[in-house]
């Protein structure tokens, strides 16, 4: 495997890492959404929508992308869990 194939793979896994801890950071607001302290439902909703987008381009492309469908899949999920408890 060339250098560069291998630095491009671990760019793909950190850049995964990191995409799902941004989504999983929604855990806090979803809390506080469930205390009743709502946030705006707008953010997370659009989020949701954005990674349903690349979930959707990075498994339909010729040779799917993994990396990317991983790292928005969660999104989708705690994008649209924090948007329906920011619903008051």
């Amino acid at each position: 495997m060339k250098e560069e194939d291998k630095f491009i793979q671990v760019l793909g896994r950190v850049a995964t890492v990191l995409s799902v801890l941004m989504y999983v950071s929604y855990i806090p607001q979803i809390m506080s959404n469930l205390q009743g302290n709502y946030g705006n439902p707008i953010q997370p909703l659009v989020a949701a929508i954005n990674c349903l987008f690349w979930c959707v381009y990075a498994y339909f492309k010729k040779n799917r992308d993994w990396p990317v469908f991983l790292a928005n899949l969660p999104g989708i999920f705690f994008g649209v869990f924090a948007f329906v408890t920011a619903l008051h």
